[in-house]
């Protein structure tokens, strides 16, 4: 059984245990599949990004990137390409990719590097492929699928040494089967590598701070090829740019190491609120959730509609005896009694699963490859706010009013993401109430129509105090995006860009560079 996004989001308000099969199959894929030829000549792009006139690049040689590689190079006309181009948004099902490299080592990137650099070819690494506007499948450009890189090890130390090709749930159950714990995100098939350079925010957030917090060292293979070991210690500016300041910017990760913890006894719980008390509950929660001990982490989310709906659900460090007079002291705030509540125990790993929305599944189940034509797959476009303080909670609700399919996701952030300086990781969020996710499913042909409706949902948060953006929820539309993913900590950014990607190998429309 598959999940799409939506059946991932609604799990997390819900309860965990629904699933929906993915709208696309490989078959699907593989039927009427346009071709590119063996390269798109295009004209050289500048160190700015800027087209230079009169020139046109030279394609790379192909045939000898592939006699290089120790993994496949897979181009237009294979059989396996139609595939192995996808990304997870379907709605950028058109960007067609001149090559997809499926590295395994750090080697393989190196050489995908040597071949493309200078050719005009755009150049992005892949991980889960869920960008939220396709950027890690750039038109006409090398894809460097770190997929196969995908090893999970647990050390004696505690630490833990992750393939940049892992997806979440993989590294879940290594750790889980070692009795520890990392924090991360929710979504089962989220590459690692992407939700760790951006920040990372999930379940256990409050409790052991972000993704990017735990990052002990890192191998990075830089623009010009070198393969660099990079932590406190050694290249600490890289090392610091990779904690926040978003993938695919700086180099390549091809391995990460970091640190976790003991897997203590964990309690989610789900409370669904009735119709019409969805202003009463959102001024709670924000409440509830500011002076919550680090232990609890939750969410609010709030589904459009006529009127708008509300759920709260979330995850407890601790038994379920500390967790109730908590989750009373939301419903009496709230003054509403939830029509269901649920609370339940549960390991690490089946916490994990249960907020990834397969709790009934399988480990593979929770992961569906491309293979077998099974693609976990969906269509959306998504943006997001950060809240600094708490919004009006009626104000939310007008947002809200009438807008059947979307949903407004409010994430808890604060106790131990709060105690880091905002200035000390390029995460600059650090006292953020909760960050904001306004998600519509759609489909091609509604595209335009979900982007202007999920972007006045945007612009109306900002209008109520929340104001910045997190770089995970990659949003083309948003005001000064380079301010609202990274606040004060863009001009350092934007040097450690330059100091080791000086020509722009890894540039993109909303890359570091071009902020």
């Amino acid at each position: 059984m598959t999940i799409d996004r939506r059946g991932f989001l609604t799990a997390l308000g819900v309860g965990g245990a629904l699933a929906v099969t993915g709208p696309a199959a490989a078959a699907k894929a593989r039927s009427g599949m346009p071709v590119l030829p063996a390269y798109d000549a295009r004209p050289l792009r500048g160190i700015a990004g800027q087209r230079v006139p009169g020139s046109v690049a030279e394609p790379p040689d192909w045939a000898a990137l592939k006699a290089r590689l120790d993994g496949r190079l897979l181009l237009p006309e294979d059989q396996a390409y139609g595939v192995a181009r996808l990304g997870y948004n379907e709605l950028y099902d058109d960007q067609l990719p001149a090559a997809v490299a499926q590295c395994t080592s750090a080697a393989d990137v190196q050489s995908c590097l040597d071949a493309a650099r200078g050719h005009g070819v755009p150049i992005a690494a892949r991980s889960g492929g869920h960008s939220y506007l396709g950027y890690s499948v750039p038109d006409g450009g090398l894809v460097m699928d770190l997929r196969p890189m995908a090893q999970v090890q647990v050390q004696a130390d505690g630490t833990v040494r992750v393939g940049s090709g892992a997806r979440l749930i993989e590294v879940y159950a290594a750790l889980a089967e070692a009795g520890r714990l990392m924090p991360a995100g929710s979504c089962p098939t989220v590459g690692v590598s992407g939700l760790a350079l951006g920040g990372g925010i999930g379940v256990l957030t409050r409790k052991y701070g972000l993704t990017c917090d735990r990052l002990v060292s890192a191998e990075v293979v830089t623009a010009d090829s070198r393969v660099l070991t990079v932590s406190e210690c050694s290249e600490p500016d890289l090392y610091w740019a990779l904690r926040g300041g978003g993938g695919g910017n700086f180099g390549v990760v091809t391995r990460f190491t970091f640190s976790t913890e003991p897997a203590p006894e964990l309690t989610v719980f789900s409370l669904r609120f009735p119709a019409g008390s969805a202003a009463s509950v959102i001024g709670a929660w924000q409440e509830w959730v500011s002076h919550a001990p680090p232990e609890l982490w939750s969410n609010c989310v709030v589904s459009g509609g006529t009127p708008p709906t509300c759920r709260v659900g979330g995850c407890y460090v601790g038994a379920e005896g500390g967790l109730n007079p908590l989750l009373d002291r939301l419903i009496a705030a709230a003054s509403t009694q939830p029509s269901s509540r649920t609370v339940q125990g549960k390991s690490y790993l089946d916490t994990m699963k249960y907020m990834a929305g397969c709790a009934n599944d399988t480990i593979a189940q929770c992961h569906p490859t491309f293979e077998g034509g099974r693609l976990p797959r969906a269509a959306f476009v998504a943006v997001s706010r950060v809240l600094t303080a708490p919004l009006d909670a009626q104000g939310v609700v007008r947002l809200m009013a009438g807008r059947t399919g979307m949903d407004l996701l409010l994430d808890a952030m604060g106790g131990a993401v709060s105690r880091i300086a905002p200035d000390a990781t390029a995460f600059p969020h650090r006292s953020a109430l909760a960050t904001a996710q306004i998600y519509a499913s759609t489909t091609p042909a509604g595209k335009e129509e979900a982007t202007a409706a999920v972007d006045a949902v945007r612009d109306g948060l900002e209008a109520l105090g929340a104001s910045g953006a997190y770089v995970n929820y990659i949003d083309a539309n948003l005001p000064d995006w380079g301010t609202a993913y990274y606040g004060e900590n863009l001009s350092r950014l934007k040097a450690v860009s330059r100091h080791y990607d000086p020509d722009q190998v890894f540039t993109f429309p909303q890359s570091v560079a071009r902020a």
